[in-house]
């Protein structure tokens, strides 16, 4: 077929793409911008990318399949012409079920915190474990180099041989925003339903998207309706620290797993599969230790630190085990081998002995887990966290009280300009406030430029610098770096 791509620079639309280049069709695919990483990535998948919107990009060849992306308004140059020349669509969710989860065995990721990097962790412990999965992750798995893959549709599944036969896993990053604007309705219910033992994990609940989810009661429905889709014979493994995750996996049919960190709170119910996190060692490895039941799995290590990715791997190991009968000394040499997500702890540049490392936390929570890791990972020297707040959330004073005590870890805070301009002034998140209540250590920047300016005359060897956005944030990774390099000279 040839396929074109409305909106294709987002990292699920571009990761969709790729898919459809591996399975041999041409692709098409159209945006405003092309930036790092999805846009080198297109262009090494082969997708032929079109800058800007017109409707010359559906002339002939007329494509056989137009898939919209839920960034991309009715109006929409392309998305009217699509209409007009009755062209078939699909949003990428739908898309993505029909022509490549069907006949599988979906692997689910779901939650508000580390979709991204649990599902590259799922995706990268199946391979080692010989099962040759696909996968489609909104983001780079470092171990992979992209963003999806088709795998291996005909292999046996569990190498171990305690797996299933038949059909292939396929993880798939499960996101709770809408799918497209003439289907509002979250993208990862697409996902589940498809096989009688699917398998679906869910990270956490806490509000988030408020531009489709107005309050918290309507985001956490959506949750329900996931997890009461999921089929009797499927395996639902949640973090039981969370109470709203624990409320929603009551309403699952199918079998729950529940896992904790040694000395949560997990309510009423006992986590069958339980870590114990041991200190950062000197070589920045996180260790963690295991019991099943009761009875010690052993000790697990990984390379990106912090309790929240001991849940996150935690999590994978239970439903890999459970789910697909991989044995302990697979997962554990998988886990071990976990390189990690591009833009999620992501060491990008270390000029002049300074640590510059590029993260797409946004929520609070995820800014507070962060930095909290890197600040364990990095005991010496200053961590200045810089933060754009850009995501329609972010942008929002929904988190307001929220963001101060998230920087606790950082010794310096520096605050971008709002990365949105279309929210109505009462809403927006108030900066010059959040810099009050931090306190001393913050300050708000006018531009890029001053922030590299600042941190290029701040900064000494041994510093570590966090750049929190999830944009391209104006280009300050390679400027930052640039201007480091450049004070060493």
């Amino acid at each position: 077929m040839r396929v074109h791509f409305v909106g294709v620079s987002g990292t699920g639309m571009g990761a969709l793409a790729a898919l459809f280049r591996q399975s041999g069709h041409e692709v098409t695919g159209s945006d405003v911008a092309f930036d790092p990483p999805i846009g080198p990535a297109l262009e090494t998948a082969g997708v032929t990318c079109l800058r800007g919107y017109e409707a010359s990009h559906l002339s002939e060849p007329r494509p056989d399949l137009v898939v919209v992306g839920n960034a991309i308004r009715k109006e929409n140059p392309e998305a009217l012409e699509a209409l007009r020349l009755d062209l078939p669509r699909a949003s990428m969710s739908s898309a993505l079920r029909t022509h490549f989860l069907e006949g599988r065995r979906p692997f689910v990721v779901c939650g508000t915190h580390g979709k991204t990097t649990t599902s590259s962790m799922a995706a990268w412990l199946l391979e080692k474990a010989g099962t040759e999965p696909g996968f489609f992750i909104g983001g780079i798995p470092k171990n992979f180099g992209r963003g999806a893959q088709i795998g291996n549709t005909r292999r046996k599944l569990g190498s171990s041989g305690a797996g299933y036969s038949g059909r292939s896993p396929f993880v798939v990053e499960g996101d709770e925003y809408d799918a497209v604007y003439w289907h509002k309705e979250p993208k990862f219910l697409d996902y589940v339903g498809l096989a009688a033992d699917d398998v679906v994990l869910v990270t956490s609940i806490e509000h988030d998207h408020i531009d489709i989810y107005p309050d918290e009661a309507r985001y956490v429905a959506e949750f329900e309706r996931l997890v009461a889709k999921v089929p009797e014979g499927g395996l639902l493994v949640i973090d039981a620290r969370d109470p709203k995750v624990r409320a929603v996996a009551e309403k699952a049919k199918c079998r729950v797993v529940h896992t904790a960190l040694d000395g949560d709170d997990t309510g009423p119910e006992p986590p069958t599969w339980l870590a114990a996190p041991v200190p950062i060692g000197d070589d920045g490895v996180q260790s963690f230790d295991v019991f099943v039941g009761g009875s010690s799995a052993g000790r697990f290590a990984m390379t990106s630190p912090g309790s929240h990715n001991v849940r996150n791997a935690l999590m994978v190991i239970a439903a890999c085990a459970e789910g697909f009968g991989i044995g302990f000394a697979e997962l554990r040499a998988g886990l071990g081998s976990f390189t990690g997500v591009k833009r999620r702890q992501d060491l990008v540049a270390e000029p002049d002995g300074v640590r510059v490392y590029d993260d797409f936390a946004h929520h609070p929570t995820a800014v507070l887990e962060t930095l909290r890791a890197l600040r364990q990972k990095h005991p010496a020297g200053k961590l200045f966290a810089v933060f754009e707040p850009r995501s329609a959330t972010a942008c929002r004073a929904l988190h307001q009280a929220d963001y101060p005590p998230s920087f606790a870890s950082a010794d310096r805070v520096i605050l971008a300009p709002l990365g949105r301009t279309n929210v109505p002034e009462s809403e927006r998140l108030d900066v010059d406030k959040l810099v009050a209540d931090i306190g001393k250590k913050a300050q708000n920047a006018a531009s890029v430029d001053d922030i590299v300016e600042t941190l290029a005359r701040e900064s000494v060897a041994g510093d570590t610098i966090a750049l929190l956005s999830n944009g391209a944030f104006g280009g300050i990774h390679t400027k930052l770096a640039s201007a480091l390099a450049a004070r060493r000279a």
